[in-house]
């Protein structure tokens, strides 16, 4: 147990009691627990205070607004009442004292695209130093020790009870996701970063945030008040977006290391030679210039290890040894994954692009490391941000020889509404002859695999790692890498 002022908090009329735990769910209340009613984007959390009193919650943690909601029941109760300008992110610091220590170095990376690839290479990176580290985010708690998650950037009391449970478990070092959501409602507060990673922006989550300004400012929490001034910054300057978020962290007086192709980049990336099997890296680390081979097919890949070996360096290793890990990282799941390859030596690959910039970028970044055609299976999530499916379709029509377009995850709405958007896009970008549509994912697999020949490369992209489609309410199994295996098979009379 732990008193209010032991978690940094101070009730009405200076109230004092001892938690016994915290909880943002009433249904999971316990008698003694903090129950923090939050603003949500249908529901105030206040609606629920009731439930969490009935429950014996010895304290509730809301704002204004909550209190005004359950007044009468909170006259009735001798619960502590908290009432916090910004409860989330009160809440956020609240779990960080309750769980306790954190590993001893935590890294965070933000951007439309990519972070789960540079927090993963990152994790590889401290392995091959002997460093007992996790990454955490889209794809759960792996590495040294495992965890599954549910969201990227879970809320605060679980993201800060797995925090304190991988120190338990002997991880010292932890590279974690920094989704725009989480940042948004101040899941990350209260997790003390050595340094912070910026990959990219571009459109996504506008159903969220409405506007792009919105969107970048959600981002820019992470360095504007998550990372603290003495921490260290690492941007990739090859964005557009990169420079004045350099300029942000440059203000706050954070250092920070850049990284791209510029010239002035403290880690510039100075030419990239292809082949079919990943590509030879040449690059300058603050003016000495090193070598390496990475076996990862896209250029994009060069970027994300280089951002992940920056962001390890900011957290203090040493530079040559983390250059010298970089040909030993691998592909991370679902990310370019070469899934299945041919008989006659195409290759599958299954990809987790699921914005417009993220299929442009790695359909461009496979065109050097294929001989032949490219073709790209494509489709749009439901119940998110309609404005974007148009424009999936136009980045898979004007960077694939032939396009595919199927089901990704419909979710509530009609599957058949979803693919005509992203069909009008794809069709205005590149015209009709090369594209069809095929609503069951497994047939768009089966039919796209089929038309491989020798020298051709087909990407699956939209789902990536994930094992299941959602169909209305239900989650149906389904995994690309799994289906392209199958087909593959099928096709080659193997089952």
């Amino acid at each position: 147990m732990k008193s209010l002022a032991e978690l940094g908090l101070t009730a009405q009329g200076g109230a004092e009691v001892q938690i016994t735990g915290l909880a943002v769910d009433s249904r999971e209340v316990k008698p003694g627990f903090l129950f923090a009613a939050l603003p949500g984007a249908q529901v105030h959390g206040g609606e629920f205070i009731q439930y969490a009193l009935r429950m014996q919650a010895a304290a509730i943690l809301t704002d204004a607004k909550g209190a005004a909601i359950a007044a009468t029941e909170l006259g009735q109760s001798n619960a502590a009442l908290i009432i916090a300008e910004d409860p989330r992110q009160t809440l956020a610091q609240t779990a960080s004292l309750w769980f306790g220590p954190h590993p001893a170095t935590v890294v965070a990376i933000t951007g439309t695209n990519g972070k789960t690839s540079v927090s993963t290479f990152c994790r590889q990176i401290w392995e091959e130093m002997e460093i007992a580290g996790v990454n955490l985010g889209t794809t759960g708690v792996e590495g040294a020790w495992t965890h599954p998650l549910k969201h990227t950037t879970p809320e605060p009391v679980t993201l800060h009870r797995v925090l304190a449970e991988a120190r338990q478990n002997g991880i010292t070092h932890v590279a974690m996701e920094a989704s725009s959501h989480g940042l948004d409602q101040r899941r990350l507060d209260g997790v003390m970063l050595a340094a912070a990673a910026f990959s990219n922006f571009s459109q996504d989550h506008l159903d969220y945030h409405k506007t792009f300004a919105a969107y970048f400012d959600a981002k820019m929490g992470l360095f504007k008040r998550v990372l603290s001034e003495d921490g260290v910054a690492v941007v990739n300057l090859d964005d557009p977006k990169g420079p004045e978020v350099a300029d942000i962290c440059t203000a706050r007086g954070q250092e920070v290391i850049t990284v791209g192709h510029y010239k002035d980049a403290r880690l510039r990336l100075n030419a990239q030679r292809f082949d079919a099997t990943g590509q030879d890296l040449l690059f300058t680390w603050q003016g000495k210039s090193h070598q390496a081979r990475l076996n990862l097919i896209g250029g994009f890949q060069a970027e994300n290890v280089l951002l992940a070996a920056g962001l390890v360096i900011a957290a203090g290793a040493d530079p040559d040894e983390v250059f010298d890990t970089l040909p030993h990282l691998t592909t991370v799941r679902g990310r370019m994954e070469l899934a299945a390859t041919r008989q006659n030596g195409a290759a599958v690959f299954v990809d987790y692009s699921h914005t417009p910039a993220s299929v442009e970028t790695a359909l461009k970044a496979m065109r050097p490391h294929v001989m032949g055609r490219i073709i790209c299976i494509v489709g749009a999530g439901g119940d998110r941000d309609t404005g974007k499916r148009p424009m999936m379709g136009a980045a898979a029509a004007q960077n694939a020889d032939i396009v595919i377009i199927t089901d990704d995850n419909p979710r509530s709405e009609d599957p058949a509404t979803i693919r005509a958007a992203v069909m009008a896009g794809a069709v205005e970008a590149g015209g009709s002859d090369s594209i069809t549509e095929v609503g069951d994912r497994a047939e768009a697999i089966l039919r796209g695999i089929d038309q491989l020949a020798p020298g051709d490369a087909l990407l699956i992209a939209g789902k990536g790692h994930e094992t299941g489609q959602v169909v209305g309410d239900t989650v149906l199994p389904f995994d690309d890498v799994e289906q392209a295996s199958v087909a593959v098979a099928a096709l080659e009379g193997r089952i």
